[in-house]
């Protein structure tokens, strides 16, 4: 038997995970980066406190089809686990829709499940040279942009957005960045303005915006066809 997708926690109902559907968000278990500001720490390791069983979910989902439109995959970071390309399959054949939230940590897995799924949130650390002060891992840079051309070639609907401290971002770094990504056809990007309630670096200060912050904003918006600030 196939192992089953490792999932460490729930939410049972979001309009916001998966643009203009009702959704649930399956959040997989496990994720090999260690981003200073993430806000889900209790994910990160490849085996949970608090995991949920698949056969659960299954049945989770059988009881709200009619009622949920979409199943969203996020993390931690789906990419890492085998068993996502069967498990995004029998989600699919309860009649749901699929979203994925991922920084294509594997890329070779995540160009396998790229087919199977409708919408994916893709998360772009910083430029391929910066990702690593971000990530603290040799070579994620290298990993989260190739996923992000082939999620640009599959043809699959995405946005892309990166999650902004202003402690390690500076403003013209962003703006770099997002011009990158407008060079290589990216049309939807969006800004999330980091939480700072719990983050997985305690020594980061508070995101204290830069002075500019509002002309950058302005700038992006008119980048891109559609820009999101999240705050």
């Amino acid at each position: 038997m196939a192992p089953a997708l490792r999932v460490g926690g729930l939410v049972p109902l979001t309009t916001l995970d998966f643009p203009d559907h009702l959704a649930c968000v399956f959040f997989c278990q496990g994720c090999g980066w260690r981003c200073r500001y993430c806000h889900n720490p209790q994910l990160i390791p490849a085996c949970g406190t608090s995991e949920l069983a698949w056969a659960d979910l299954l049945g989770f989902l059988r009881e709200r089809v009619g009622l949920l439109e979409a199943v969203v995959f996020s993390g931690g970071e789906p990419t890492l686990q085998h068993a996502l390309p069967d498990a995004i399959e029998q989600v699919r054949a309860l009649g749901y829709k699929v979203a994925l939230h991922s920084a294509g940590i594997k890329p070779k897995l995540f160009r396998q499940v790229l087919p199977l799924v409708d919408w994916v949130g893709f998360d772009v650390k910083a430029t391929p040279e910066r990702s690593r002060s971000i990530t603290g891992v040799p070579g994620s840079g290298e990993a989260n942009w190739q996923s992000l051309l082939y999620l640009l070639d599959s043809g699959v609907a995405h946005e892309c957005r990166t999650t902004v401290h202003w402690q390690l971002f500076e403003p013209d770094e962003l703006w770099n960045m997002a011009r990158r990504l407008r060079t290589l056809g990216v049309q939807r990007f969006a800004v999330q303005c980091v939480r700072t309630a719990r983050m997985l670096d305690p020594d980061l200060a508070d995101s204290r915006p830069p002075y500019d912050q509002q002309k950058l904003w302005e700038r992006l918006d008119q980048l891109f066809p559609s820009f999101v600030l999240r705050g």
